[in-house]
């Protein structure tokens, strides 16, 4: 099942699977598989196969050109505001407003193409993820493939999905505070961690990875081919693994609106001060890290986190995961991430049908006692806070009583 939500050519890549194959195991040796409900399996199976004839993995191709349209849109209105008005503390703050909206727009936008929901050949949709990720955003296809299908793959799960392997800073879900509180670990004072948490990771987490990485000659990497389509890779980057992240430098829509940002900065009366030193660019990342933080967090960190319990695909995408309530509003602030249980367990379905795949998702999830978990906006992220205050105290009771 997960082979098959991948991939949008499941045959063509089936080659791939060939020189990986050990054996098959006889029907008498233990299997994972086991002990999960084979008629939820094949009822699930059918959902899918009846979103297929409901043609519900064909993307419209208006909707994502008026979406990429709107950020294109809102790019030159930047580089227009830079152009007309200079670097003064108004069009700074609007400067910044106005990259902000764009570059968490195409932070969602890039999800689309990454997961190949858009075309239905993957090179088109590889090519669209690089340029838009790469070239509008800065960042690397390659890392966030990397790192963005473990977690689409096992949820939640410790040692298997890199997005809640994070124990230097929190400790998560129900089981992980008791088993480190027994074991006296104590990088942080984790019970305080709802409190920290709004000074580390949503004001933080964009601008580390912007500004901790080596900067190469922006030119050096932007004519090649092969640089065009994705940055160089930086093989000692310090707080990822070798090889696997791309420096964070904006290419050419952001390194353009940088020198105009500096050459008025110069030649006005802020020279040499931090607004000429391409401060709305980083006021922008900013207030776009905690965009990003609180939207992708929203979905997981208040679900079940825990060790592999080798699930069905339909049960472990829905203890991990949850959904918010649909408004436009709800759908163009979190790039369709309202529907993350819908996202989760079709990653090929474009996002704007997934309103119409979700009354079966439910009606299954009815049919077989599966929590089906949706809330508001604004509930959605003080469970966020709830959540990491509840692990805390967890681990504070295990540290100090056991």
């Amino acid at each position: 099942d997960a082979f098959q939500a991948f991939h949008i050519n499941p045959t063509l890549v089936q080659k791939f699977l060939k020189p990986l194959l050990i054996g098959e195991l006889a029907p008498g040796e233990p299997s994972q598989d086991r002990g999960k409900n084979s008629q939820l399996v094949e009822d699930f199976r059918s959902l899918r196969k009846a979103a297929e004839d409901m043609d519900l993995f064909r993307a419209s191709p208006w909707f994502f050109s008026l979406y990429l349209g709107h950020i294109i849109a809102l790019e030159v209105l930047a580089w227009l505001l830079v152009s007309y008005f200079g670097t003064g503390w108004i069009p700074t703050l609007l400067l910044a407003c106005i990259l902000t909206t764009s570059q968490a727009q195409a932070g969602w936008l890039q999800h689309d193409f990454g997961h190949l929901s858009v075309f239905k050949k993957s090179s088109w949709n590889h090519i669209l993820h690089k340029f838009v990720i790469g070239h509008l955003k800065g960042a690397s296809a390659n890392w966030w493939n990397h790192r963005h299908f473990q977690h689409h793959a096992k949820p939640n799960i410790f040692q298997k999905d890199p997005d809640v392997n994070m124990l230097h800073v929190f400790v998560l879900g129900d089981t992980q505070p008791v088993e480190y509180g027994k074991k006296k670990l104590k990088y942080l004072p984790y019970n305080h961690q709802h409190e920290y948490f709004f000074l580390t990771s949503p004001p933080a987490l964009l601008i580390l990875c912007s500004h901790t990485l080596p900067s190469p000659s922006i030119f050096m990497h932007f004519f090649p081919l092969w640089s065009w389509l994705d940055p160089p890779r930086v093989p000692q980057a310090p707080l990822f693994p070798a090889g696997k992240l791309i420096t964070t430098d904006p290419f050419l829509p952001r390194f353009l609106i940088r020198l105009k940002v500096q050459e008025r900065g110069k030649k006005s009366k802020i020279a040499n001060s931090a607004l000429a030193e391409n401060k709305p660019e980083d006021l922008s990342k900013f207030l776009e890290s905690h965009w990003f933080v609180w939207v992708t967090q929203m979905n997981h960190i208040p679900m079940e986190i825990d060790s592999e319990k080798h699930r069905d695909w339909l049960s472990s995408q829905m203890a991990a995961t949850c959904n918010i309530e649909q408004s436009f509003f709800n759908d163009w602030f979190t790039g369709h991430l309202n529907f993350q249980i819908e996202h989760h367990l079709f990653p090929t379905m474009p996002r704007h049908n997934f309103w119409k795949v979700k009354p079966l998702v439910k009606s299954l999830c009815a049919k077989y006692g599966v929590q089906y978990e949706e809330k508001p906006l604004g509930k959605a992220f003080v469970d966020i806070v709830g959540s990491l205050k509840k692990s805390g105290a967890l681990w504070l009771d295990a540290y100090l009583h056991k």
